[in-house]
């Protein structure tokens, strides 16, 4: 087994807090890097070192990762937790951090690399007989053969990019005659957002669940899954509420998913924290859509109902240990639902927004919990995703997660900026999520659908907005054009929870 006294969190904000205090608590030391936006954020302060690795863009600080290596080494950390995010599922990273002599927390950068791609990860799940939606199995680029393929699968089918992912490059297409404009929509959506091209095609799901499956291996062939969550309430194919276990799930479709998604990670020979993802269909049958190479922003709420700390054993595994538990030995206790508070506009198409937190002051109580990166006082940075905080409630059962979960966001007080918590009351109180009868289609049946503008016009909004705001502070023409630049990174990075 390797010895880990010290960790360097190669990332920032409540995620880097949420590690450094499971590292703390197992008596391991905690190295934070940070950008200059972030010089008095409270994971710089909440370390037992900092180590400042460049200008607020990401491209030029938490995305290099030549310069996050050498702060590990010149401060003596043996291993390095990427979070989520950035470099989080990057296997040209994870293999530099290999041959820097450090310890990656997370898988290997083969396992990163295949399930990196979705049409390499569908292959690698083929071996184990996963189910899968109807389409092909590989890129296909001759829009003559790709329209042929759609017309045997049968329309509507959804045309989508191999790589990345958060809804670039990818579109719904609901005939024949519109499958050209699409595909050759999706493949340049596709190389501008990704610099890859290649597209495949499924059948598209008309009322579809995003269901996922926790997982954990260590490197001795063990690996486990802890049930599910069901991540359907999503705007621009974002998660925003996630809760664990789903509504719908029976026992025996639940063993079934949690037996496929132990198989998809046995195919890559997958040690650490993963996350494999499903698509319901409205008779219940899952298929396989991609698998997660690391800790998702939603991992809290699986913590509440198995007990289990995800990071510490994230942490456990990669120093060599053997899983402590085994599939027997989990069981699901009560019902725990996540909210993303994010600095955004649900009234504008949940537009960023950025500004001073003038008000900040989280619930407390029984079964409540908040994991969070700011105070009062403090800047919401123009250079990062908008996530504030997760909101956190669990209870005996659904019902009650529901109730705390309102009463936690009435507590919630946030002014300054607009924020995603008066959009979490309103799903909490709709009949249509109390029931457990809604799909990801959610956020367009149900709330405010006619604003909903299509993802390049917001993208654009996005860095007007941000370059308006930038240039009321004053700031230069040089930073302006730095963020704007950067306003696809900023998503292609860190909004792919």
């Amino acid at each position: 087994m390797s010895k880990i006294s010290k960790i360097l969190i190669a990332n920032r904000g409540e995620i880097a807090l949420r590690i450094m205090r499971s590292a703390k608590e197992m008596g391991i030391k905690t190295v934070a890097v940070f950008s200059e936006a972030d010089r008095n954020a409270l994971h710089v302060r909440y370390a037992d070192e900092a180590v400042c690795i460049g200008p607020p863009p990401s491209n030029q600080s938490y995305l290099l990762g030549e310069k996050i290596i050498d702060a590990a080494k010149k401060t003596g950390a043996e291993a390095i937790h990427p979070g989520y995010g950035f470099l989080s599922e990057n296997a040209g990273f994870a293999k530099l951090v290999a041959d820097s002599g450090l310890i990656l927390i997370g898988p290997s950068p083969q396992a990163m690399e295949i399930m990196g791609n979705k049409l390499s990860a569908k292959a690698a799940a083929l071996k184990y007989n996963i189910p899968m939606v109807p389409g092909t199995e590989e890129a296909i680029q001759d829009v003559n053969e790709a329209k042929q393929r759609a017309i045997e699968v049968g329309f509507p089918i959804l045309i989508k990019a191999a790589a990345g992912g958060g809804g670039k490059g990818m579109r719904i297409v609901e005939k024949a005659d519109d499958f050209e404009e699409q595909m050759q929509l999706a493949v340049s959506e596709a190389t501008s957002a990704f610099g890859d091209g290649a597209v495949f095609i499924e059948r598209y799901v008309t009322s579809p669940r995003h269901i996922e499956i926790q997982i954990l291996g260590d490197n001795h062939g063990n690996i486990v899954h802890l049930f599910e969550r069901e991540c359907s309430v999503q705007r621009r194919h974002q998660k925003v509420i996630e809760e664990a276990p789903s509504s719908v799930l029976t026992e025996e479709i639940r063993a079934k998913m949690g037996a496929c998604a132990v198989d998809v990670a046995r195919s890559v020979n997958y040690s650490g924290a993963g996350t494999v993802e499903f698509i319901l269909d409205e008779n219940l049958d899952f298929f396989f859509l991609e698998m997660n190479t690391r800790l998702q922003v939603e991992h809290p709420v699986t913590e509440l109902i198995t007990g289990i700390d995800l990071v510490k054993e994230q942490i456990k595994v990669a120093a060599g240990e053997t899983l402590s538990f085994t599939q027997e030995d989990l069981k699901i206790s009560g019902h725990a639902i996540e909210l993303r508070v994010y600095a955004e506009d649900p009234n504008n198409n949940f537009l960023p927004d950025i500004g001073t937190l003038h008000t900040y002051k989280t619930p407390k109580g029984n079964g409540v919990r908040v994991d969070d990166g700011f105070e009062q006082g403090m800047e919401i940075p123009i250079y990062y995703d908008p996530m504030i905080a997760k909101l956190i409630t669990f209870g005996k059962d659904r019902e009650e997660a529901i109730e705390r979960m309102v009463r936690a966001i009435e507590e919630y007080e946030i002014t300054g900026i607009e924020t995603t918590l008066g959009f979490g009351k309103f799903v909490m109180q709709h009949e249509a999520f109390k029931t457990g009868r809604f799909d990801t289609h959610f956020v367009g049946k149900y709330f405010n659908s006619e604003s909903l503008k299509n993802e390049d016009e917001t993208e654009a909004l996005i860095a007007a907005i941000i370059a308006a705001k930038l240039f009321q502070k004053g700031g230069s023409t040089e930073i302006v054009k730095q963020v704007t630049e950067t306003s696809s990174d900023w998503r292609k990075n860190r909004l792919k929870f």
